[in-house]
């Protein structure tokens, strides 16, 4: 299978659109995300390596490496209580003789990591007709950016998608979603800057059932999670939509910039009580992010991360694959 055939498997999976393979033929695939994904977060790694590798030297565990590992990944922004839990599993690991030395203790910590933040692989089935999709986030969080990469990835896998672009504050976001828009082949619902958000939901919406699309992504205003007032027309937005479709918006998906480290926290804790959460997007990832935060997120929050962002470019925007990220960020230094 080729890069793009299999790029194009794993964004099917995400949807639902086809069968998961079986875990035999998963390795090779992560194999080959794990090399592209070590070089897309080699800042991410930089940081933390350091501390990991006398922890992983192959020696004897003693009591103080497991203060070292505990230091290392709380400054690595994997959150105190995730952090507790990570050396708390491995010194159990330890107690029973799987864990011996420094090496053990790198493989084992990835693992743990892994099962850590997903038990399963994450979905965004699309099993609605039409399946509404919410973004939300805080100003230059990548959002709107997501929202036409999303766009594009459907339009490929023969999705019929309208974007409706409900942040009228800004007209350089409707002109950059119509460019995605007309990148994809998707159907742009807009009105002039300063319109109602939730008017444009609703006719977004709307005309995805008059014309069968498959998906309606919504893209709504960034805000401060602190600024009530729009938290409160955030509530709004998502309760136009369900007028418009009920049972929707079938995902609503917080897009957080990793760079913000634990302040990403707050900003899901108060999104999720102005509007339910399914899933996260995590941008980013490439820049100046320790990496623990989705180990913290994952963790603290109980919010699946669905997609990552590595990058500017179309492929940087991924499925999130918990074990995959783990082994990239957590693995032994080379």
């Amino acid at each position: 299978m080729s890069e793009s055939d299999d790029d194009r498997a794993v964004w099917a999976e995400l949807f639902g659109l086809e069968a998961p393979p079986s875990e035999e033929d998963q390795a090779p695939r992560r194999r080959g995300l794990l090399g592209r994904l070590r070089e897309n977060l080699s800042r991410p790694r930089q940081t933390i390596s350091p501390q990991l590798a006398g922890i992983f030297a192959p020696r004897l565990i003693t009591e103080d490496v497991w203060d070292e590992l505990e230091e290392a990944l709380i400054v690595a922004d994997c959150g105190v209580d995730a952090s507790l839990a990570l050396v708390e599993e491995l010194r159990e690991q330890a107690g029973e003789g799987r864990i011996t030395n420094g090496t053990e203790l790198a493989g084992a910590l990835a693992a743990a990591v892994g099962r850590q933040m997903a038990p399963d692989p994450p979905r965004i089935p699309l099993t609605a007709s039409p399946t509404v999709i919410l973004v939300v986030g805080v100003n230059g969080s990548g959002k709107t950016t997501s929202v036409g990469k999303l766009a594009h990835r459907l339009s490929e896998l023969g999705q019929k998608v309208v974007i409706g672009a409900a942040d009228t504050f800004r007209a350089a976001a409707i002109d950059q979603l119509a460019v995605w828009a007309d990148r994809s082949g998707a159907q742009l619902v807009r009105q002039a800057p300063g319109a109602d958000p939730g008017a444009v939901a609703f006719d977004a919406v709307s005309s995805a059932k008059a014309r069968g699309a498959d998906v309606v992504l919504v893209d709504t205003a960034g805000r401060l999670q602190t600024q009530r007032n729009l938290m409160e027309e955030l509530r709004k937005v998502a309760a136009v939509v369900g007028k418009a479709d009920p049972g929707a918006p079938h995902e609503t998906l917080l897009v957080l910039d990793s760079t913000t480290g634990q302040n990403g926290l707050s900003q899901a804790r108060l999104f999720g009580e102005a509007v339910p959460l399914t899933g996260v997007v995590l941008t980013k990832l490439d820049g100046t992010a320790k990496g623990g935060i989705a180990v913290a997120i994952s963790r603290e929050l109980g919010t699946p991360i669905k997609l990552a962002g590595v990058g500017e470019k179309l492929e940087d925007l991924r499925p999130f694959d918990a074990r995959v990220y783990a082994q990239a960020i957590f693995s032994a230094p080379e």
